[in-house]
């Protein structure tokens, strides 16, 4: 009963939501004539059991659209320098938007943090890097953007039709109108900026109610951030990074050789990077490099910061999120 009656919802909120926004479309081409989006429906259409007729005037729906092009082949900034990168996200507006996002969900993230042993400050951290606490959630329609990368982007054709796939079963496992949820122009979604199958992987129903909602429910935005990083291999209580110094006969070659904590610290200390933090020498690490004003400044990332990684496959993101909530307590006077 349960399930017919969602997919009754996505149906008819589906066929309601076509007809409202077809006119002021009409502009941008759809992709009902698009072979790749041809072979994707029947595709849905045969291992799902999706309605033909319904997801072909979806595809029609689906505008393509240059801007979404434009901005995912647009070539890579020259990577910034820690200290010019870490002045993007730490700034007194976003240390002082987390410690209100803190104030205002504090309850949520007390039950979080017991449930997936993920300190509160971290997922407030993610969540202002990502969206500015929600204050931009991105303003594409996702059903756009998927499908623009999906069917216009050969390149990476094949990870955007996956992920159209996942948007459209939880669309329709949720009950939600799939033309009207807004995200990047990627297709990442809410406050944490999941992309689709992140949501269906690891989104959770934080509150109970019965819908998974990363848009609008903090709680669920939440403990989906939370869980994520739980499942990932967060360990509760352990360290994320401590400083190292550099011996003069360090081997630099692996300096940065992996996201992944690939090393113990006692194996690092042996190869020239010691650290005088109390950290027990059989923890899983890895060694990386940080430029400064000052020089170049080396540290031993720990599982928990290659944890961080998964959430974006960047050291410098990961050293921003790890500092920013840092300086959320700070500004917080603790963690209580």
């Amino acid at each position: 009963m349960r399930i017919g009656a969602v997919v009754l919802k996505w149906t008819t909120g589906l066929l309601a939501g076509m007809g409202l926004v077809l006119a002021a479309c009409a502009q941008e081409p759809g992709h009902g004539d698009n072979p790749d989006a041809q072979a994707f429906v029947e595709y849905m259409v045969e291992k799902h059991d999706f309605d033909r007729d319904q997801l072909n005037g979806l595809m029609r729906e689906a505008k393509r659209k240059d801007s979404i092009l434009k901005a995912i082949k647009r070539p890579a900034e020259k990577a910034k320098p820690w200290y010019e990168y870490r002045k993007i996200f730490l700034t007194p507006q976003s240390i002082a938007g987390g410690v209100d996002f803190w104030d205002k969900n504090a309850k949520a993230l007390t039950e979080a943090e017991k449930k997936y042993g993920v300190p509160a400050e971290m997922i407030v951290a993610i969540i202002g890097i990502e969206t500015r606490y929600g204050g931009n959630m991105g303003g594409y329609r996702v059903l756009d953007a998927l499908a623009t990368l999906a069917f216009n982007y050969p390149r990476r054709s094949a990870f955007f039709t996956k992920e159209l796939e996942n948007f459209l079963l939880l669309t329709r496992d949720q009950g939600m109108n799939p033309i009207e949820l807004k995200g990047s122009y990627a297709g990442a979604m809410g406050f944490g900026q999941f992309m689709p199958s992140s949501y269906r992987a690891y989104a959770v129903d934080f509150n109970g109610d019965g819908h998974v909602d990363i848009w609008t429910d903090t709680e669920d935005a939440i403990g989906s951030v939370a869980n994520y990083f739980a499942r990932h291999g967060w360990l509760p209580l352990e360290p994320v990074v401590v400083l190292a110094n550099a011996r003069p006969n360090a081997d630099m070659t692996i300096v940065n050789d992996s996201l992944d904590a690939n090393w113990t610290v006692g194996q690092l200390a042996e190869k020239g990077f010691t650290t005088t933090a109390q950290v027990a020498p059989d923890l899983a690490a890895s060694v990386f490099s940080l430029e400064t004003e000052h020089g170049k400044q080396y540290w031993i990332g720990l599982n928990n910061f290659s944890v961080i990684t998964r959430y974006n496959r960047s050291r410098l993101y990961a050293m921003a999120a790890y500092d920013l909530a840092q300086e959320i307590v700070k500004a917080r006077g603790g963690r209580s």
